[in-house]
C-alpha cells in the first residue's frame, strides 16, 4: 500500500476491524519509510450495475448520486446521515442480490421510496415530486392520500380535507 505522504509501498498494519455493518475491512497503516499513519479500506469487488435511465441511456450504479438525492429530500427532516448511508447500503446490496445486472432508475426509485414511506412522510412526498415530475399541486394530494392509505389512516397531523 502506498503511503500517502511519501509514496513509499511498505507499510505495516497497526489495526484492522470490520467497517460499514461488516462488509469491508477498515485498517490502520504506517509506513515503514517516514512512520505516517493512516487508514485503507478494504471490500469486496462487486459486479457493476447498469442503471437504464428514462430516455434509455444506460449509466452504472452510482451510489454518491443515490445518497445526495436523499440528503437532498432529507434536509431539515431530522433524519440523520448515517441512517440515509444505510439506507443507500441495504438498497445497493438489494440490487447486487439480484440475478440480472441491470436495473431501471423507475425500480431504484421505488426501493427509495419504499424506505421513505417508513422514515419521514416529508421526504418520501419531497423524493415523490422529483422523482415522479409532480406537475402540479394535485401530484402532491394524489401522492399524500396514497401514503396516507399505506399508513392505514395513521397520521398525526390534519387530514388533507382540513388542509384544503
Amino acid at each position: 500500500m502506498q503511503c500517502p505522504s511519501c509514496q513509499h509501498t511498505d507499510s505495516r498494519v497497526l489495526e484492522s476491524r470490520a467497517a460499514d455493518s461488516g462488509r469491508s475491512v477498515r485498517r490502520r497503516r504506517e509506513c515503514l519509510n517516514c512512520e505516517f499513519r493512516f487508514t485503507t479500506y478494504e471490500r469486496v469487488e462487486t459486479v457493476p450495475i447498469t442503471v437504464v435511465k428514462r430516455n434509455g441511456t444506460r449509466e452504472t450504479f452510482n451510489r454518491a448520486k443515490l445518497l445526495h438525492g436523499l440528503l437532498r429530500a432529507c434536509e431539515k427532516t431530522g433524519l440523520e446521515p448515517a441512517r440515509l448511508e444505510a439506507v443507500v447500503d441495504e438498497i445497493e446490496l438489494e440490487l447486487q442480490q439480484r440475478s440480472g445486472r441491470e436495473v431501471t432508475s423507475s425500480e431504484i426509485g421505488e426501493l427509495v421510496l419504499r424506505h421513505l414511506s417508513e422514515m419521514s412522510e416529508v421526504a418520501y412526498v419531497r423524493f415523490a415530486s422529483v422523482y415522479r415530475q409532480f406537475q402540479g399541486i394535485s401530484d402532491f394530494v394524489a401522492t399524500l392520500e396514497g401514503l396516507d392509505k399505506r399508513n392505514g389512516g395513521r397520521r398525526s397531523k390534519p387530514s388533507l380535507a382540513a388542509i384544503g
